[in-house]
């Protein structure tokens, strides 16, 4: 039997459409939101141009502290020593081309080439940026732990009925069948072990974890930074504990939608857990808008020039 080299780069082209569809449909979907509730947000934007220019200032430094702390954590991930400034740059295009391309392919692909372009091979560099990404996941998951008991009551499971819950089933079901008609598994199982053999490596050298722990916690906790001084600036009525418990779950669920950068996802995620947690919509809208300006608006365009610029220096 013949077996059909274009059923592969067909099945790719099958994934890119679903996806692109996908992403179209989330953005069709915040467009509408946005267009119904455009009082509100138009609202929520004239109150974030006379918010407190301070809590402003410290929310853009810790955007930018964002850069050099997911530089960091890239640094741990690997074992070789990368380049400072080179590596800090990339992470700054990096976080640019991640919103142009869906759901952390731009992202990925930007990190990808330059680790190739530090001299690790195309295999060693997916699974640093594996174990990056695992590092950070870890990382999430300990912050709601670690807050969710200081905040009782503020993250609710939402009450579904019950054919909702026996069609969720029926589709994890569905798709672990697929998959192991698919044998992804046998497939995965050397990337599994690659990047656990990477994690154990790493962490014999304890410059190297740090790094890596270090970054990802830096990284995430910047992050919540920049949404609490926002909402500070803007006197939204909460916490800055419940502020961040509130971005860690609205940013891990926008990240179960492919859009890029969560454009619409994060922002309707955010705004919903705002609302839901008491706070008015009209704050809640200028939180978001502010979160959103420091750390996609404002560096998108600096972000893609010294993306082309770093090509054009064959540093990617």
């Amino acid at each position: 039997m013949v077996p059909n080299v274009n059923a592969a780069p067909a099945m790719s082209r099958r994934g890119v459409y679903w996806h692109a569809a996908a992403c179209l449909a989330v953005l069709l979907g915040a467009g509408w939101l946005l267009r119904r509730h455009w009082p509100v947000v138009e609202h929520g934007a004239l109150r974030l141009a006379v918010a407190d220019q301070g809590w402003l200032l410290v929310a853009a430094l810790a955007a930018v502290g964002t850069w050099a702390s997911s530089a960091l954590a890239q640094q741990g991930a690997v074992a070789r020593r990368l380049p400072g400034g080179r590596l800090v740059a990339a992470q700054f295009a990096a976080s640019a081309a991640n919103h142009v391309l869906p759901a952390g392919v731009g992202a990925g692909a930007v990190n990808l080439r330059f680790l190739m372009r530090c001299g690790l091979p195309p295999g060693r560099g997916a699974s640093a940026l594996a174990v990056k990404a695992a590092a950070g996941a870890v990382v999430r998951l300990a912050l709601v732990a670690a807050l969710a008991p200081a905040c009782p009551g503020l993250l609710r499971a939402p009450h579904l009925p019950t054919a909702v819950l026996l069609a969720g089933a029926a589709v994890v079901a569905l798709a672990g069948v697929l998959l192991l008609r698919a044998r992804v598994w046998p497939r995965c199982r050397g990337a599994v072990a690659a990047v656990v053999a990477d994690i154990r490596a790493l962490h014999s050298r304890p410059a190297r974890a740090a790094a890596l722990w270090g970054g990802s916690l830096a990284f995430t906790g910047l992050h919540a930074l920049v949404l609490i001084s926002v909402a500070r600036a803007v006197e939204l009525p909460l916490s800055p504990a419940r502020v961040a418990l509130l971005y860690l779950a609205a940013s891990g669920a926008a990240a179960l939608l492919p859009t890029p950068g969560g454009l619409g996802s994060l922002d309707a995620a955010l705004a919903l857990a705002l609302t839901a947690s008491g706070t008015p919509a009209a704050a809640a809208a200028s939180a978001v808008l502010g979160y959103r300006l420091l750390t996609v608006w404002l560096p998108l365009l600096p972000g893609l020039l010294l993306l082309g610029v770093l090509i054009r220096r064959r540093a990617l």
